[in-house]
């Protein structure tokens, strides 16, 4: 035996054998009347396995010996860790196949191997994404709100897919047509005339519109406190919760309405011919948010909403009243104002939470918002909770110089009598500083000098470049973690940079004239 060259072989096929069939070295040692400490020995070809022992041993395991022998030397790797030998950084470790077929004998090892690797993929992914796209730095004064072609990322870079959000794809998927879609506007301007609608759509109109032409019974059913479904469409019934307001009925008929639409006339097929997400969940998001722009240009029409943003110098509170309409609602519409014919000011909008959680995102003034990471609090759009009752505004320049007029405004509701069990956002819009003066929210904030009147902002604390910050929250990754005893910031996470310890400038002193 110990002339084979197979012979170290022998003990590893032994341990697949062995935990093939779910056996501890402790059972198989007890049985062959060894040690399990030899046993592990024979197992990792430590040890010559002696004929007698063999037979013992296959005859444990249910395995003849022709059959043994046979698979002696066969390259048995895990399968999962096969896969992960593709990546590029395990590739340059050059493991042999002697080192595989070890690995593979040892579950618990591929097991938590495989589990760092997919986490150093996962961190690795996000570094990707910010080193590649630049998720946490606002675009310079001169690039286009136009989203960009996807950078080009060399052999080591990963697939960001594993971080990639169904939401970023929408996203992205919106900024590419710059969230404005013509033929969807001309259908729902077609279906108000066809259907007589006034200027405003009220409810009853709507309801007839789908229980008429479309077969679709409307019904309102109360809905206990704690229920979440304000919604349900079945095909055949559209059921409403009775706590809704008026204009949230409203844009649920016409939203149901451009469901039904789509099956019928595949109106919204044209517009994804092309679009290949990453994420199976992307195209019925994508869907939802036609069906929703279908819903606002119905009760919004692009030609009068036009006029009145162009009145009203994007009032969204008084645009709110004269359409009936709630606030959020208006302030997406306001992002809608593509058609190169009557364009709008190109904005930004975002949704936030008193946690500062972004739940909506759309930037069409070239604004960048992080994709992960809670966004800069000296915002407008968070500053709004100190102000419920007004419009926030202001000025804010990222580091890189671009400037924006940001205005925000806390919307609530209520839920069984309590705001803690309903809902509070706070919705923020802007636009570049040069636009700001088309926006009525700016008259009272005349733009003059930049470094004297806006707020010093970033888009996330992890990728602001700014050392002189005094409400970080964490450390930025632009710079070196040091941490110093003699040192201290009016923030701990503020960085310590040279400019610190430069001497401060002494002004020049004017000396009177003698008379």
């Amino acid at each position: 035996m110990a002339t084979d060259p197979r012979n170290a072989a022998l003990g590893p096929r032994l341990r697949e054998l062995r935990t093939a069939q779910g056996l501890t070295q402790g059972d198989v040692a007890r049985r062959l009347g060894i040690s399990p400490a030899y046993l592990s020995l024979l197992e990792k070809g430590k040890r010559t396995v002696q004929l007698p022992l063999l037979f013992k041993a296959l005859d444990l395991y249910g395995v003849s010996m022709e059959a043994f022998m046979a698979s002696v030397g066969e390259s048995r790797v895990d399968a999962g860790l096969a896969r992960l030998l593709d990546e590029p950084l395990l590739r340059s470790l050059n493991l042999s196949e002697d080192d595989l077929r070890g690995l593979s004998a040892e579950p618990k090892v591929v097991t938590t191997i495989t589990a760092l690797f997919n986490l150093y993929k996962s961190t690795r992914s996000q570094l990707d994404q910010v080193l590649a796209e630049g998720p946490g730095e606002p675009s310079t004064a001169s690039e286009s709100p136009r989203r960009s072609e996807p950078p080009r990322r060399d052999s080591m870079s990963l697939d960001p897919s594993y971080e990639h959000h169904p939401f970023d794809e929408v996203r992205e998927f919106l900024e590419r047509h710059q969230n404005h879609f013509a033929s969807l506007e001309a259908r729902a301007e077609e279906f108000a005339r066809e259907h007589a609608f006034a200027r405003r759509a009220s409810a009853e109109t709507l309801t007839r519109a789908l229980e008429g032409d479309y077969g679709v019974r409307v019904a309102r059913e109360a809905q206990p406190l704690g229920a979440s479904v304000v919604r349900r469409f079945d095909g055949e019934t559209l059921t409403l919760s009775d706590r809704m307001a008026e204009q949230r009925v409203k844009f649920q008929l016409a939203h149901t309405l451009a469901l039904r639409l789509f099956e019928e006339e595949k109106i919204h097929e044209p517009i994804l011919a092309g679009f290949r997400p990453r994420h199976d969940e992307t195209l019925p998001l994508v869907k939802i948010h036609l069906a929703n722009y279908f819903a606002g240009a119905l009760l919004l029409p692009y030609g009068v909403f036009f006029d009145q943003v162009q009145r009203t110098r994007y009032d969204v509170e008084l645009l709110a009243r004269v359409f009936e309409s709630s606030y959020e609602t208006v302030a997406h519409r306001i992002c809608n104002l593509g058609d190169p014919k009557r364009r709008g000011v190109p904005m930004h909008f975002h949704r936030v939470d008193v946690a500062g959680n972004i739940s909506k995102r759309y930037s069409g003034d070239g604004a960048r918002f992080a994709r992960r990471e809670g966004s800069c609090p000296k915002l407008a759009v968070h500053l709004a909770f100190m102000t419920p009752n007004a419009v926030r505004k202001q000025y804010s320049q990222y580091p890189d110089g671009s400037t924006f007029f940001c205005f925000a405004k806390v919307q609530a509701e209520a839920k069984g009598g309590s705001i803690s069990r309903g809902t509070i956002y706070s919705i923020g819009l802007g636009c570049r500083a040069a636009d700001a003066r088309h926006v009525t929210y700016a008259n009272d904030r005349p733009f003059v000098d930049a470094a004297t009147q806006a707020v010093p902002v970033g888009t996330t604390c992890r990728y602001c470049e700014r050392t002189d910050c005094n409400m970080r929250s964490a450390p930025s990754l632009k710079f070196a973690f040091r941490v110093e005893e003699g040192v201290r910031k009016d923030n701990v996470f503020s960085p310590h940079v040279a400019q610190d310890d430069a001497p401060p400038r002494r002004r020049r002193r004017k000396t009177l004239p003698t008379v």
